[in-house]
């Protein structure tokens, strides 16, 4: 689009929201308005992301455009804090972060809400910005390590985010020692000339301690450990068993036979799966659990549950996002005793698609609670005992694994993306010291419930789409045109190539899924699928249904789990209203009102839950590899930075070898390539190479790894 085009849709723009009778749209809604053509929409976006730079409209936070104040007022978003010194700020509506360099922070912290102002210079193709306001603070409390003086001491905080000690006078030490843990209130932020302040609030241990440094991190990110009081005295109250009341009206399934696979320490079951064949057509039940049935809307659980958001599962502990009594008790679908349950009854033909389906309350009883070991030995390794043990199910598991390559391979045809890194599991001994790490791989069990479970996540979300009623669908955004562009550069020097469409730079799923079947088995395969995976955007919780990328899929939505996801818990409740016929006028008003604040907060719990549990990973790898010091190891280079070259072992644990630490020669990194070459040697590494590493040592404060190459 030229820039006088551009200008002109802008000013079009300008003119609908300035007038008198306007009502704030969302952009969906104005491009119906405006009769935007589809193949017009990315024009559109961009419009109206450079008329939100430029202050001339504002949206809300349900995303509606209204007439904006000009740019005096700035923009305001969420500032996140670097290591180095500098920062981005992100803003509700746009899809690229603002740069914030070093000297234009204004002393704002990690996580604050700030008021910025555009600069005239980009940094690359991201525009910079500087904070003039510190509108909230974000952070009021911080974990770190204690280090005393004779008249006061300061603390040095986990988080890299966090770039300055925190002061604290000796008389709100609260008695802390050098060496520990602890959690610190910010009394003041400081400036330019002195550092923050705070006091003490809470002593969680030594650093050495067992346990110390997983609850670091729980405090770290702020997570609700214990339930209220008033949450637990709810959760107790709750019946043991499924009541008659309970059970009138509802489907009664307890003689269909069914079955839980879970890993196996896994003890909040809430998805039970049947399968059977008639006349080449199978039916597929799926049966999640009525949570609902326990937590009404509004009550102290309900509550606490949102706030929670999902439930985390870090390496050595579970934080559940509802009290054990329910999640392990009465809302799981343990075996062998009557469970309340939301059931997808689906009707599939040969070629996997859904031919008929009813959602439905029902009464359930699972038959056995099985394992994903226990279902692969039956269908992988066709372990004799086993099939004994199971000898009544086994036909069944061979349905499912017979429906399950059918629905695989039909979202294979229209383009479903599967990255199929490997995950890792850290075993403790029971002082919490990490004994092993191995990689966890998937097998027939663990695709089958991935499988069923997709299947009725799309089932239920087209079906409440085309009811037209508020709903929380789960959306994946197409990546961004620059980075897809980027990546198909890249791949030409492989012999790879991705196709776009034309004038826009958007890519179909399928040509991602396209070529990571080329590049399977090759020496490049890690290479090319990590950078793919880094092109992707992340996925989240909308009240809009704008399809999933990485699915390929036009509905999508969280069905299947509402014991450890709210999202999944809500729109439980929005089923049952519409299955009873209560979804009146005034329902539809109140779930538009919540809804989009449900799906908000939902993302950003969900982050924050990826993120912690990501930091105690790492932090049990680092201890891990602290006794491996001087061990030599292959790896596999998975990345590539101006300060050094990251290394990924066979069990997952990534290492850094440091720039400085290349011995013999200057080398300089090409961005454009992922590649870093030797000035004088010609010596270059790249992504995904194989190479040889020492473990040369650890820090634990920054739960880092260093490697050295081995020669």
């Amino acid at each position: 689009m030229n820039s006088k085009l551009l200008e002109k849709r802008k000013d079009t723009i300008c003119s609908l929201v300035e007038n008198e009778f306007y009502v704030p749209m969302k952009e969906k809604e104005l491009a119906v308005f405006m009769q935007v053509k589809p193949e017009d929409r990315a024009e559109l976006k961009r419009a109206l992301e450079e008329l939100l730079e430029e202050g001339r409209v504002e949206i809300t936070k349900r995303g509606r455009y209204l007439k904006g104040e000009g740019n005096r007022e700035g923009l305001v978003g969420t500032f996140i804090a670097n290591s180095r010194g500098f920062g981005f700020v992100e803003i509700e509506g746009r899809d690229q972060d603002l740069f914030i360099p070093e000297d234009s922070t204004a002393g704002a912290f990690h996580r604050d809400k700030v008021q910025v102002e555009l600069l005239k210079s980009q940094r690359g193709k991201r525009q910079e910005a500087k904070v003039v306001k510190i509108l909230e603070r974000g952070l009021t409390r911080v974990v770190g390590t204690y280090e005393a003086s004779r008249t006061f001491g300061f603390v040095r905080p986990d988080s890299e985010k966090l770039v300055s000690d925190i002061f604290v006078p000796a008389e709100r030490s609260k008695g802390a020692v050098n060496g520990h843990k602890v959690v610190v209130e910010l009394t003041d932020y400081g400036d330019q000339r002195h550092k923050p302040e705070g006091k003490v609030t809470e002593i969680l241990g030594h650093a050495d301690e067992p346990g110390v440094d997983i609850m670091s991190v729980v405090r770290g990110f702020d997570l609700p450990v214990e339930f209220p009081e008033k949450v637990q005295r709810q959760a107790q109250r709750m019946n043991k068993e499924v009541s008659e009341a309970d059970m009138a009206l509802r489907r009664d399934l307890r003689d269909v036979k069914m079955v839980t696979i879970d890993g196996e320490d896994a003890k909040d079951l809430d998805d039970a799966v049947h399968v059977t064949k008639e006349g080449g057509r199978y039916r597929l039940g799926v049966h999640i659990a009525d949570v609902t049935n326990y937590v009404q809307g509004n009550s102290a659980l309900d509550r606490e549950a949102l706030k929670r958001g999902t439930s985390v599962y870090l390496v050595d502990r579970v934080i559940p996002m509802l009290p054990r009594e329910l999640s392990n008790g009465i809302c799981s679908l343990n075996q062998g005793v009557d469970r309340l349950a939301l059931s997808c009854l689906m009707t599939i033909n040969g070629k996997g698609e859904v031919t008929d389906y009813e959602i439905v309350e029902s009464v359930i009883r699972v038959d056995r609670r099985m394992t994903y070991t226990a279902v692969g030995r039956i269908l992988e390794d066709q372990d004799e005992e086993t099939i004994r043990e199971y000898e009544d199910l086994v036909p069944m598991f061979r349905l499912m694994q017979e429906l399950s390559v059918i629905l695989r391979e039909k979202r294979r045809k229209r383009g479903s993306i599967d990255f199929d890194f490997p995950e890792s599991k850290i075993v403790l001994d029971e002082s919490g010291v990490p004994v092993s790490i191995k990689p966890y791989e998937r097998n027939a069990a663990t695709r089958i419930i991935e499988d069923f479970m997709l299947l009725a996540n799309e089932t239920v979300a087209q079906h409440f789409y085309w009811l037209d009623i508020p709903f929380v669908y789960r959306t994946h955004a197409n990546p961004d045109p620059e980075k897809i562009l980027k990546l198909g550069t890249f791949i030409n020097n492989f012999g790879y190539n991705i196709k776009v469409k034309s004038g826009d730079s958007e890519i179909h799923p399928k040509e991602i899924q396209k070529l990571l079947g080329k590049i399977e088995g090759t020496d490049e395969e890690a290479l090319i699928a990590r950078l793919t995976l880094r092109s992707m955007k992340q996925a989240k919780y909308t009240v809009d249904c704008t399809g999933h990328f990485g699915l390929a899929c036009e509905y999508y939505c969280h069905f299947t789990s509402p014991i450890r996801r709210y999202p999944d818990l809500q729109i439980h409740r929005i089923i049952k209203e519409q299955l009873r016929g209560k979804m009146s006028d005034e329902k539809i008003l109140h779930y538009r009102n919540i809804l989009p604040e449900v799906a908000k907060h939902s993302s950003e719990t969900e982050r924050r839950a990826d993120e912690a549990e990501r930091e105690t990973d790492k932090l049990k790898k680092a201890q891990y590899m602290e006794e491996r010091i001087g061990n030599t190891y292959e790896g596999v280079i998975s990345g590539i930075t101006a300060w050094g070259i990251y290394v990924e072992l066979p069990n997952t644990v990534e290492g850094m070898i440091h720039v400085s630490k290349i011995e013999g020669d200057y080398f300089f990194y090409n961005e454009e390539t992922y590649e870093m070459t030797g000035t004088d040697t010609g010596k270059t590494f790249k992504l995904g190479e194989k190479v040889k590493i020492v473990v040369s040592g650890v820090d634990r404060m920054s739960k880092s790894i260093d490697f050295v190459f081995a020669d």
